[in-house]
């Protein structure tokens, strides 16, 4: 039997909405596994309202949910929870990401699932976790940034913080949720039975601290990291450079310090007493920084300054534009900017698959659902009948928008 990918046969539930978890499902669906979205009556996911809308439809929507079947139920219905039940009973994994205590209030919560079908593998996904102290509360990436220690980390250092402009908590978090939902089909596959995953946007971010917390812990609160503006406060040279038309980002440490010496004609400076080490580099960073920026303007353009940069092994990346990026050869060439075709969109460009299998080099061709598209297909499997799925509609239980051409 030819599989379609990696995850080929494998079937998913899906109660996820906006970004984090349908991040998750997204990565699920583009790897081979059959989802089911499931779209709260009579809406739907928030996202499908969100830009760019076009012919009705939402570039954000299409994003993240392509290869998603789609049905929408009135979860606080019971009969609608008969549904999710019965559904339940023939999947490998349910993927959620409501507040802590939605599921159980639903009558769809790990224990209850779990005894239907206890070989289930459940992840949830939430803001804090399913248990401490913030647990019950609602949040976004931002929310859980800003507890998490994120946000005081960028800005410029006597000024305000700043947010990054992308998903970076939700995006992480749900690639965090996909690598512990495949090992745990693994766990599963060897044995091991099913199990409840609690994946938190809190604890995905502070992961991310690569120095702060240890650096921090580990002097005794002698470093306190801090935002620093352009400039790395613990790492030297580290930064945004102001070349002749933008920023560059340089990073010279290890032998790449003695390549950048070279290449702006300061090699004196290994005999400075001052910058012996990284700390002393990092104390006296404004001479490097000075004497850096001062050769960037000596040289025919940023693109001549990032040639020469990199031909002497000195890492060195132009800050690009998102239409910058999406337009550079490397994205194109590796599908990191991918055009796709939405029966509704057209045509629209999306964040490619950043996965990639030597079995599987080409991507799955898939579609984004309409609202309720599939109601009748997978209600109908169940053992429904289409007088069954009418009544369903004509009472609230399920929703549905016309599908376009």
């Amino acid at each position: 039997m030819t599989r379609r990918h990696v995850l080929d046969g494998v079937k998913v539930l899906d109660f996820t909405h906006v970004l984090a978890g349908p991040s998750c499902t997204r990565l699920m669906a583009e790897t081979g596994a059959d989802v089911i979205k499931v779209e709260a009556a009579p809406m739907g996911d928030m996202v499908r309202l969100m830009p760019a809308l076009k012919n009705g439809r939402s570039g954000y929507y299409i994003q993240q949910n392509r290869g998603k079947k789609a049905i929408c139920l009135n979860l606080r219905d019971e009969r609608a929870q008969e549904i999710v039940h019965k559904l339940v009973a023939d999947v490998d994994v349910v993927v959620e990401n409501f507040t802590p205590g939605v599921m159980k209030r639903l009558n769809i919560d790990y224990d209850t699932l779990n005894a239907i079908n206890p070989n289930l593998i459940m992840c949830s996904i939430s803001a804090f976790g399913q248990k401490g102290p913030l647990a019950n509360l609602p949040g976004f990436d931002y929310i859980a940034q800003a507890y998490a220690g994120v946000i005081d980390m960028i800005g410029e250092e006597d000024g305000s913080p700043y947010f990054a402009g992308l998903g970076l908590g939700d995006v992480s978090t749900g690639a965090h949720a996909y690598g512990a939902i495949t090992a745990a089909l693994f766990h599963r596959e060897r044995g091991g039975g099913g199990q409840h995953l609690d994946i938190a946007l809190l604890d995905c971010l502070f992961h991310c601290h690569e120095i702060n917390v240890q650096a921090y812990d580990g002097t005794d609160g002698a470093m306190v990291p801090h935002r620093s503006g352009a400039h790395h406060f613990a790492v030297a040279p580290l930064g945004l450079f102001k070349g002749k038309e933008k920023y560059l980002v340089i990073i010279a440490i290890g032998a790449q310090w003695n390549n950048l010496l070279k290449v702006i004609g300061k090699e004196e400076f290994n005999d400075d007493p001052r910058f012996a080490d990284n700390a002393g580099r990092t104390e006296h960073k404004q001479v490097l920084i000075d004497a850096i920026e001062a050769w960037l303007q000596t040289t025919e353009s940023d693109d001549d300054a990032v040639r020469i940069l990199q031909e002497n092994h000195v890492p060195v990346a132009p800050v690009l534009s998102v239409p910058e990026a999406m337009s550079h050869p490397h994205l194109i060439e590796r599908q990191t900017v991918r055009t796709v075709s939405d029966r509704a969109f057209g045509n629209v460009k999306i964040p490619g698959m950043p996965l990639r299998f030597s079995e599987y080099p080409e991507f799955l061709d898939l579609q984004a659902s309409f609202l309720g598209e599939h109601n009748g297909e997978v209600l109908g499997d169940l053992g429904y009948s289409d007088s069954d799925i009418q009544t369903f509609l004509d009472e609230g239980v399920l929703a549905a928008e016309p599908v376009k051409a």
